[in-house]
């Protein structure tokens, strides 16, 4: 699916969305260590810092054989993976330490990192340059077998406290196990609303549908407790304050999401993977009230479903439904209600009578998603509805409408929620 122009974000256009941002916002993008202050005073996870060196002295007070491994060393003003060593373990017996890449490294080799970072080498901002040495995050089982050596990282860009598109980046050999795609890492396009991977690209440029050297499809990944990463990002951008904003999060083993760092001005590629715009889903969510992270969250998840992952379960087999479907529909307390439904592919989303719906508790004006505009009736109120249609289970953001009362069939089902489905005569 080609990705039209007009949705595009371009560096030029991306400057009005990140001069949104707070002054106060900013520093948190240029400072890996104010960022980790600020996620630690607001309880939302990150990795534990061991030591920080402010100056070449502090060399004099650090005991690198306490540290315990596996550790990472970075700049606290750096981008792009400049300057992060990741040290795996500790050689037994011996004042020596083996690298990501096998190699070993000495107590001197590990103070003369320490030392070119405070020179700033590595540092993309500022004058007086910080060295951070801190806890290195482990894969997590669900995305070991697709890996080379390193950990692989979940970029989320958020705009109006909404994420609004998502990649994994996974190391490869030709990235020396880091999870950057200018050093060839993949990147890797995520459905918002079931967290499935759906398209792939190699450094920035090469489409790619398999993993190199491998039969792995990069497609149909279950990226794990995908909603909580979500909400993870949202809760670190409303906390610095961000309008606009990339997330770089790992996902613990046992932790579970940890943000890396946050970044006020992030890269485009991200629109390559996904096959999609930033530029139109910033429009789409641009003036929504967001009540909270979840809020956000469920926004994002109604809005932004891609097809793609439908495709992926279809591919077991198309299911054919009638124009005029029974479909099972559940109260606000779970319990199943068999309605009519009516197939109208004129519609996008899917409506439901306001009756019906407020006859199964589903509207509360106080924690709708938001409000749509329809051609006859003024701005209406989205809901989240989940219902079963030919055993499928599907969560669905409705438009509560009045026309539908005194209909026989009191839910349309749009196009939005037919994916993987055949409308036709079951009888031919």
């Amino acid at each position: 699916m080609a990705i039209k122009p007009s949705h595009i974000l371009g560096m030029n256009s991306r400057y009005q969305y990140t001069k949104l941002n707070p002054s106060s916002a900013k520093q948190f993008g240029f400072s890996k260590l104010r960022t980790k202050e600020l996620l630690i005073a607001n309880n939302i996870p990150t990795a534990m810092a061991y030591h920080v060196f402010e100056n070449i002295g502090d060399l004099n007070e650090v005991q690198w054989e306490a540290m315990p491994a596996p550790f990472v060393i970075k700049p606290a003003s750096g981008s792009a993976g400049k300057g992060v060593w990741v040290i795996k373990k500790k050689i037994e017996n011996k004042p020596e330490w083996i690298d990501s890449d096998g190699n070993t490294a000495t107590a001197q080799d590990l103070s003369l990192h320490i030392s070119n970072i405070l020179d700033g080498e590595y540092s993309t901002w500022g004058t007086h340059h910080k060295a951070i040495v801190e806890e290195a995050i482990g894969v997590h089982p669900a995305l070991a077998k697709y890996t080379h050596k390193g950990t692989p990282d979940i970029r989320v860009i958020v705009f109006n406290s909404v994420p609004i598109m998502a990649m994994a980046r996974i190391p490869t050999k030709e990235s020396h196990g880091r999870a950057n795609l200018d050093q060839g890492a993949i990147g890797l396009g995520i459905d918002l609303a079931s967290g499935v991977t759906t398209y792939g690209v190699q450094g920035k440029k090469e489409e790619i549908t398999h993993f190199p050297n491998s039969k792995k499809k990069v497609n149909g990944i279950l990226i794990p407790q995908w909603t909580k990463v979500l909400e993870t990002a949202v809760k670190a951008g409303q906390a610095a304050g961000y309008v606009f904003m990339g997330a770089d999060l790992f996902i613990h083993p046992e932790k579970g999401p940890m943000i890396v760092e946050l970044n006020g001005f992030p890269g485009l590629s991200i629109q390559l993977c996904n096959h999609a715009g930033l530029k139109r889903r910033i429009e789409r969510i641009d003036d929504m009230e967001v009540r909270d992270p979840q809020h956000g969250v469920k926004i994002a998840q109604a809005l932004f479903a891609e097809s793609f992952a439908d495709k992926i379960k279809a591919e077991e087999g198309l299911s054919i439904i009638p124009f005029d479907p029974t479909i099972v529909i559940f109260d606000d307390t779970k319990k199943p209600h068999t309605t009519e439904a009516i197939v109208n592919t004129g519609r996008h989303r899917s409506a439901i009578s306001e009756a019906l719906a407020e006859e199964l508790g589903l509207v509360d004006l106080d924690d709708l998603l938001w409000r749509q505009q329809e051609f006859s009736e003024g701005k209406l109120p989205v809901i989240n509805v989940t219902f079963q249609l030919k055993q499928r289970t599907i969560t669905s953001a409705m438009v509560v409408t009045k026309r539908l009362n005194r209909s026989k069939h009191k839910v349309e089902l749009g196009r939005n929620d037919l994916q993987g489905f055949v409308v036709g005569d079951l009888e031919s």
